[in-house]
């Protein structure tokens, strides 16, 4: 089961990667980035990783408004990650690597930063990209969750198209799910409604 999710949502991805930067959600993930980055404080000579990272845009962004930032980014589709290289050749700092969310390929207190923006609905094992989060911040580093969220409910699944099967947390979900995981919510902030933006912060 797991497996078939993981594989369908590469596959649907693949698909999508060519003309993901000329689509309207690529508009309006640019209108995100955009508010997002006024809630971003990053410590000098930060090392920050971005879960999902697409064709790289986000990382592109953080890095022009911190220079000396070093960035990983990791996406399950090997055609997003393809792109986000050619995006930013000219970015030496910046690096994309193919992997899972679930089990990821870094060291513990790697990161002074994790970003996970418009990509945590299409995770089936929500709690456990929680801990490898936290595994992966180093002490007071920060992870800043952007998605889509709901009030009504603690959860609401929806099935959206090729994409397959998605969920939506409300923020006290988030909240619970992150304190499972150690990391301490900092607070909640509206980018475009119902867009959230989450920061988390793991103690020191």
């Amino acid at each position: 089961m797991t497996n078939d999710f993981i594989t369908n949502k590469k596959q649907a991805f693949d698909l999508w990667a060519p003309s993901y930067d000329w689509l309207l959600p690529s508009v309006f993930y640019q209108s995100i980035h955009k508010r997002l980055l006024e809630y971003v404080d990053l410590p000098p000579r930060s090392h920050v990783l971005d879960l999902g990272c697409g064709t790289g845009r986000l990382l592109d962004r953080l890095a022009t408004k911190f220079p000396d930032l070093r960035g990983t980014g990791l996406d399950l589709s090997p055609k997003m990650v393809r792109l986000a290289r050619q995006n930013n050749r000219h970015r030496p700092r910046l690096i994309y690597v193919e992997g899972k969310a679930e089990s990821l390929p870094f060291a513990e207190g790697q990161f002074d930063a994790v970003f996970n923006t418009i990509s945590f609905l299409h995770y089936l094992e929500p709690k456990q990209i929680l801990h490898e989060v936290a595994r992966v911040l180093s002490p007071g580093g920060r992870f800043y969750l952007v998605d889509t969220t709901v009030k009504s409910q603690p959860e609401l699944h929806v099935t959206l198209g090729s994409l397959g099967n998605v969920r939506f947390y409300s923020p006290n979900q988030r909240e619970l799910m992150g304190a499972a995981a150690g990391l301490a919510c900092v607070g909640h902030y509206y980018l475009l409604a119902p867009v959230l933006l989450t920061i988390f912060a793991k103690p020191t």
